[in-house]
């Protein structure tokens, strides 16, 4: 029976803690990436619905961070803008992932190949935003954990 106390968690942001977030991201990011109803339901999102499904992906990162888990605190964190670095560090990985797992994979070209310069841009936007939901869960999921 292991007696010593839980060793603390480290309030400063490391590199190790963006690693731990991107296999967390990669992992759930993959599979939404090459789903078709994905990439169906992001041609017919309208401005609001992206914004709304960008905000979900914020709330989700920022309640997993730093609520779910009590022992952090984002005002000791080092911070950008105001913003803490974590939190960007989760953001930049959410939605990175899911972008270099759809140009790696030619998932725009596949499920929109006749679209316009302009409407494939903004689907594929539409689309990683919808791929970041799960993406974010992931990562802010494995920075809590590990």
């Amino acid at each position: 029976m292991n007696l010593r106390p839980p060793r603390p968690r480290r309030p400063q942001f490391r590199l190790a803690d963006s690693a731990q977030q991107l296999v967390g991201g990669f992992l759930l990011a993959g599979p939404f990436v090459v789903t078709e109803e994905v990439w169906s339901l992001a041609e017919n999102m309208n401005l609001l619905q992206t914004l709304l499904t960008v905000g979900i992906v914020a709330g989700i990162g920022y309640a997993t961070l730093y609520k779910a888990d009590t022992a952090r605190d984002p005002d000791v964190e080092h911070e950008v803008v105001g913003i803490p670095v974590r939190f960007v560090s989760l953001m930049l990985v959410s939605f990175g992932s899911v972008t270099i797992l759809a140009v790696v994979f030619g998932a725009p070209e596949t499920f929109l190949e006749d679209a316009s310069t302009g409407k494939l841009v903004a689907t594929t936007f539409k689309a990683i935003s919808v791929g970041a939901v799960f993406s974010v869960v992931g990562a802010a999921t494995a920075d809590s954990v590990f």
